[in-house]
């Protein structure tokens, strides 16, 4: 399991790992609201176009963009982003992972990795990861972690179509001071001794 900044070379198989998940994301992917009247629509970046923004955003300090590799392979993506610092010092997780290796715990340890890294190395102290309600599998993800639901977020994000509403999940550092990584291993290997 590795953690590492998304690079314009990982094109090819990002796109394959993601056209094959195609449907099985839909519901859960943000889109672009319509344009307002008048306005020219809006189109989804290109690949190289998504990448080069994501770079853009991690060198001013907003964004920590990664692929997942599973046992040698690109298995999805999870971004840190709008990262605030000051008296916020917070960020929030999205993320998407290949339907051949949900279930594997492969999600959970991506969002420690990335979690424990925001917390001991980047300085942040809060991280929010929000969630369709109807997302059953997600709210699994850090409900396994320890994130605490604070509550719900009306039309949040427009996902699959439509502005959605959002349960908010978060976590801070001192809430998981040997950290993220340690707790879900903890509790991993309790749950395989029962």
């Amino acid at each position: 399991m590795l953690l590492r900044p998304i690079k314009l070379r990982d094109q090819r198989v990002w796109r394959e790992v993601n056209r094959r998940n195609r449907e099985w994301l839909r519901p859960w992917e943000a889109t672009i609201p319509p344009p307002a009247p008048g306005a020219p629509p809006a189109q989804r970046p290109t690949y190289r176009q998504m990448v080069r923004h994501l770079r853009a955003e991690a060198n001013a300090g907003r964004m920590l963009p990664f692929v997942i590799e599973y046992q040698g392979h690109l298995v999805g993506q999870l971004t840190v982003a709008g990262i605030t610092w000051g008296s916020m010092c917070s960020g929030h997780v999205g993320y998407w992972v290949d339907r051949e290796v949900a279930g594997r715990g492969v999600m959970p340890t991506a969002v420690a990795l990335a979690t424990d890294h925001c917390f001991r190395t980047v300085g942040l102290h809060r991280m929010e990861v929000c969630i369709r309600p109807e997302n059953g599998p997600s709210r699994r993800v850090v409900e396994k972690l320890g994130f605490r639901e604070e509550g719900l977020r009306p039309r949040y994000l427009h996902i699959d179509g439509g502005w959605r509403d959002h349960l908010v999940y978060a976590l801070t550092a001192e809430e998981v001071p040997e950290g993220l990584l340690h707790r879900w291993k903890q509790a991993r290997r309790a749950h395989h001794e029962k």
